[in-house]
């Protein structure tokens, strides 16, 4: 099904996002299992798993509406602490969200509603499940400081 040129240029700015937060997550909890964090390696880990899940989705649906998928992930931000790594995740999650919202309002333009409920489905995963979960660990490292929020990550 010839699917709308404007969606399948905007699913694959996504792919590429998506790609990218995956290669980010995977990283960061490579480093997160080096360091003995192994709460924040699981969670990560989970997190790439998603990712990858999001790409994957788009990818199908780059396809089905006879495009090609845009396979080259986009720069990661990679943190050198904890701390670091958690707030680029989070800028990362956040620009997801921005980015998922502009793809609504265009599909919404485009009358593509199928692609819009993947992307509200994965809307609503970002920000409960992700972005959510990331403000709740900066929130406790402020609240409980640095060194118990680690010693809680082993």
């Amino acid at each position: 099904m010839k699917g709308s040129e404007k969606v399948i240029a905007y699913l694959n700015e996504m792919i590429a996002g998506e790609l990218a937060a995956r290669d980010q997550y995977f990283i960061h909890a490579e480093m997160y299992l080096d360091m003995g964090y192994n709460k924040l390696y699981e969670a990560n880990h989970h997190e790439m798993e998603h990712e990858t899940l999001h790409a994957a989705s788009m990818i199908k649906r780059v396809l089905f509406l006879e495009g090609i998928p845009n396979m080259r992930p986009e720069a990661i931000a990679v943190g050198k602490t904890v701390e670091e790594m958690l707030n680029h995740d989070l800028q990362l999650e956040y620009r997801v969200r921005d980015n998922l919202k502009r793809g609504i309002v265009l599909c919404e333009e485009e009358r593509d509603f199928v692609t819009r409920d993947l992307l509200v489905k994965q809307l609503e995963d970002t920000e409960v499940d992700h972005a959510y979960w990331l403000e709740k660990q900066l929130r406790q490292i402020k609240e409980i400081g640095l060194q118990n929020y680690l010693q809680s990550q082993i």
